[in-house]
């Protein structure tokens, strides 16, 4: 995205903001800005409706959402920075992007790292992820809650059943170092696009493949160019909701309840929803004839065990890795 663009949404965000803030003192409401990159049809999407639709109920009118799917507003980093000066009020990224604001998200990186879902949630639900939703706050991006986005696999334009299979593969990655590290452990070629980008990416041949969950995959159309979807669920990167601090702190202890409540509220709703669209994606991708392959799961991991200790180098991450192993689920 060239400067003058983003010169020209930062612009339009400033004059929103106050054109919020102006509502605000003539009507005593406020509309919160809430932009993202995903589609209108995915289930994240969904439920951050849902979170506006259970804050105006809550506020009695008094708070509600204006959201800008898609990209409207820009790139995942984009909105981030948007909160970070408060011209945009919420975004939701992936936890992947997010790790340039806040290291120790780095930790969700970690292939492997959750033994199965009921381990996931367990940790992000739980007093670890609560930990973790407030290590953005010096960056002024209060998190809110976690949304459920399912395990990330590899997609491909050729088959692959093995580790060896990824060698010399140029494959799409997020903005993140640590899932960088984890295609070079694998033999691939990793290679930083912005979402937007990706398809035409793939269409022209600049990657040979990505990796993310299934309905992200079916949702963007990439079964189209991708003909192999290979479920090695290397990571479960969750979806973070943020605020941006100066929007945060201007509510008063009765909004910020409201907010709060309507966001946990919309991670029910959209766990319920999730499944549902995993099960579409998948029966959908088969119908368009792309191959799922299942491989054996450990040669992926014996490639990147040597990240962990890299990772326990580091005295705060060794402890926080080691508490989320030991979160015990029933």
């Amino acid at each position: 995205m060239s400067r003058l663009k983003n010169f020209i949404l930062i612009v339009l965000a400033v004059v929103g903001l106050v054109c919020q803030t102006a509502c605000k003192e003539a009507s005593d409401s406020r509309v919160i800005k809430l932009a993202h990159g995903l589609d209108v049809s995915h289930p994240v999407h969904k439920a951050m409706v849902f979170m506006g639709e259970r804050l105006k109920e809550k506020s009695a009118g008094k708070l509600s959402l204006d959201i800008y799917p898609s990209q409207q507003l820009g790139s995942e980093r984009e909105c981030l920075e948007l909160l970070q000066i408060g011209s945009l009020g919420m975004t939701k990224v992936s936890t992947g992007v997010l790790e340039n604001f806040a290291p120790q998200l780095k930790v969700f990186g970690l292939p492997f790292l959750f033994r199965d879902a009921e381990h996931r949630f367990a940790v992000l639900e739980g007093e670890i992820g609560e930990q973790l939703l407030s290590s953005s706050i010096p960056q002024r991006l209060k998190g809110l809650t976690f949304y459920d986005a399912g395990s990330r696999s590899f997609y491909t334009k050729k088959p692959v059943e093995t580790p060896e299979d990824l060698k010399g593969l140029k494959l799409r990655v997020m903005e993140s170092q640590t899932a960088m590290n984890m295609v070079k452990n694998l033999g691939g070629s990793p290679t930083p696009i912005a979402w937007g980008e990706l398809y035409t990416a793939l269409q022209q041949g600049v990657v040979d493949g990505a990796e993310n969950n299934l309905p992200s995959f079916y949702l963007s159309h990439h079964y189209e160019v991708c003909k192999y979807f290979v479920v090695d669920e290397h990571t479960a990167l969750p979806d973070e909701l943020l605020i941006s601090t100066l929007i945060w702190d201007d509510l008063s202890k009765e909004e910020q309840r409201w907010v709060k409540e309507a966001a946990d509220e919309s991670l029910a709703f959209e766990k319920e929803i999730w499944h549902e669209a995993e099960m579409e994606a998948l029966a959908e991708i088969k119908k368009a004839g792309v191959e799922v392959i299942t491989p054996d799961k450990e040669p992926f991991r014996n490639r990147v065990k040597s990240m962990y200790e890299e990772f326990s180098q580091n005295p705060e991450m060794k402890m926080l890795i080691e508490q989320i192993q030991a979160v015990k689920t029933n």
